[in-house]
């Protein structure tokens, strides 16, 4: 059985927050499977606070270099994820992504010709320019006349045409407008098609992955990492490769044997999230870094601050300070390791023009 606190440990670990990694920000967006971006800053916060030396630039040059790219995929979010992954995974998640969107707009979109909107879509794209989602369902206003055209967007933009979001959007204090290209054009290649038969190489890739930076972790937790309902033959397929152990609910969890484990007391920093991290958002049970108390804020858009591996604060920049907020009383100790990690996130925020931060009333 693995406790609370193991798992804690080994999440921390996974997740390069109780060591900040000494990879280039390539490396450290690969292992981590993409972190979440639909807020195009948070990226650049949770990669400060995993990497030693982190600057914008590095993030950034990726961006325009298009090695990193801005796209839906897990969960039908937006995720920044390395164009090796975008382009092996994306059609592994097509059915998810169709059926997330088509969800949400049940009477919006009903009764409509998939095929025949997505290579009206690309007839659209084909000349290679980006287009914001509105100049894109403009320009099929006459043939779907009846669907608003936000359902007919995001059908299109999220699910039906493989996209990425290009820069200046998610550029390091750039303030920019959506603009979409197909994944294809962007990257200089097609996606990569979904394998004939059974073989689902691209499952099984994911399950080692995601226990590579997520791990020990139940099947659920991989479900609700990526959205996708069909691996169950892929954990299957790679579970030789694996070890098993229990948590203290009694759930089966599954591991890469060499993956590190560290000792539950091994001491954890401070460390500061941004909004909608993978750390928290990675697992149907949250309860190895946040309370269930706190466990809205997970999906709430909260930045959230750990202490000893848990959520315990929640943080925002007001102004050129940051504010902490505390969840729980902590010790002069704690405040005084908090406020140092504070300062530190607020020079970076701020191009070093202020280290200041507080603690909230």
């Amino acid at each position: 059985m693995l406790s609370l606190r193991a798992l804690n440990r080994a999440t921390l670990a996974r997740q390069l927050l109780l060591d900040r990694g000494d990879v280039p920000a390539l490396e450290a967006v690969a292992h981590l499977g993409g972190l979440q971006a639909q807020e195009p800053q948070e990226p650049f916060t949770g990669l400060w606070s995993r990497l030693h030396g982190f600057q914008p630039a590095d993030l950034d040059g990726l961006l325009t270099g298009r090695q990193v790219v801005r796209t839906h995929l897990m969960r039908r979010t937006v995720h920044l994820v390395t164009a090796a992954d975008a382009l092996a995974w994306r059609s592994r998640h097509d059915a998810m992504l169709r059926q997330r969107v088509l969800g949400t707009y049940r009477r919006e979109l009903a009764g409509l010709d998939l095929a025949a909107l997505a290579a009206a879509g690309r007839a659209v794209m084909a000349d290679g320019e980006p287009r914001s989602m509105a100049q894109l369902t403009a320009a099929l206003a006459d043939r779907w006349p009846g669907p608003p055209a936000r359902a007919l967007g995001e059908l299109l933009v999220a699910a039906l045409l493989p996209m990425a979001q290009v820069p200046p959007r998610g550029l390091w204090r750039t303030k920019g407008g959506v603009r979409n290209a197909l994944l294809a054009d962007w990257l200089g290649r097609d996606i990569d098609p979904l394998p004939v038969g059974d073989d689902d190489a691209v499952g099984r890739t994911l399950v080692r992955r995601y226990l590579a930076a997520y791990g020990p972790a139940a099947t659920a937790d991989l479900r609700a990492w990526c959205g996708l309902a069909g691996l169950p033959a892929a954990v299957r397929a790679v579970r030789p490769e694996l070890v098993a152990f229990r948590d203290e609910r009694g759930r089966e969890l599954l591991d890469l044997p060499d993956a590190p484990r560290p000792d539950p007391d091994t001491p954890a920093p401070v460390r500061f999230l941004p909004a909608f991290d993978n750390a928290l958002l990675g697992y149907d049970d949250r309860a190895r870094i946040v309370a269930p108390a706190h466990r809205p804020l997970s999906v709430s858009g909260a930045r959230v601050v750990l202490t000893d591996g848990q959520v315990s604060a929640t943080w925002t920049l007001t102004g050129s300070t940051c504010l902490i907020t505390p969840l729980r009383p902590f010790s002069r100790p704690e405040r005084a390791a908090v406020l140092a990690e504070a300062r530190a996130l607020t020079a970076f925020l701020t191009d070093d023009a202020s280290d200041a931060a507080r603690f909230a009333p």
